[in-house]
């Protein structure tokens, strides 16, 4: 589908001049979002990614895989009052879900299930 000459320049007007993102141009123009992009991709303008910001968590992560090496059993709730003592200012919701991400893993056993033929035969 195509659309019209004005609307790609209003689009780019937009997007250059008033410094709106795709999806608030999108709204508001009642076009769909791979509409605008697909209009600044062809004006030559190179997509951009969200910038990654770094975690709270990375500067204590070194810790937390280290004593979960050695205690994999280890409690999140135990280790977050560790790492919280050294410093860290996050909620203990949001560490357990980390602490999940980077807790080791039990290696995967090979099982064959076995079937009894539970058939007597009274003779």
């Amino acid at each position: 589908m195509t659309i019209s000459p004005e609307l790609e320049a209003q689009i780019l007007r937009l997007y250059h001049a008033e410094k709106w993102r795709c999806g608030t141009i999108a709204r508001q123009l009642h076009v769909h979002h791979t509409t605008v992009h697909r209009v600044l991709a062809q004006a030559g303008l190179p997509r951009h990614k969200p910038l990654q910001r770094a975690s709270i968590i990375e500067p204590y992560l070194p810790f937390i895989e280290q004593t979960l090496e050695r205690f994999p059993s280890l409690t999140a709730s135990r280790l977050y009052a560790m790492v919280r003592e050294r410093g860290y200012r996050g909620l203990p919701t949001h560490f357990r879900h980390l602490v999940a991400l980077h807790r080791p893993r039990k290696p995967a056993e090979a099982f064959l299930k076995v079937r009894w033929n539970c058939r007597l035969r009274y003779e």
